[in-house]
């Protein structure tokens, strides 16, 4: 494994399409706890889900492939993407 994908990193995924009252935030926390990663996955008011996570960027990009794999709770439509360096901000992964 080459050092960028051992290096922390920050995944923000804001996910679109039917994702909301189906539990797809609980999906997302089951698979980022699988793969070690802390963060939150949150409802937003669009109607979109805002997914953050931090760790190792090799499992940061294994969630970003879940999310967009279809075999998620209800539909994803869309997934766009931020990376950016890992805050620290949060311990375990929790859905708000």
């Amino acid at each position: 494994m080459d050092a960028e994908q051992d290096s922390a990193a920050r995944l923000t995924a804001w996910v679109r399409g039917r994702v909301q009252g189906v539990g797809f935030r609980w999906w997302v926390r089951a698979r980022a706890l699988e793969l070690g990663l802390t963060g939150a996955a949150t409802n937003l008011d669009d109607g979109r889900v805002e997914v953050v996570a931090e760790g190792p960027r090799k499992h940061c990009e294994e969630l970003l492939t879940l999310l967009r794999g279809g075999d998620t709770p209800g539909e994803v439509a869309g997934v766009v993407d931020r990376w950016e360096n890992p805050r620290g901000a949060f311990s375990g992964f929790i859905e708000r």
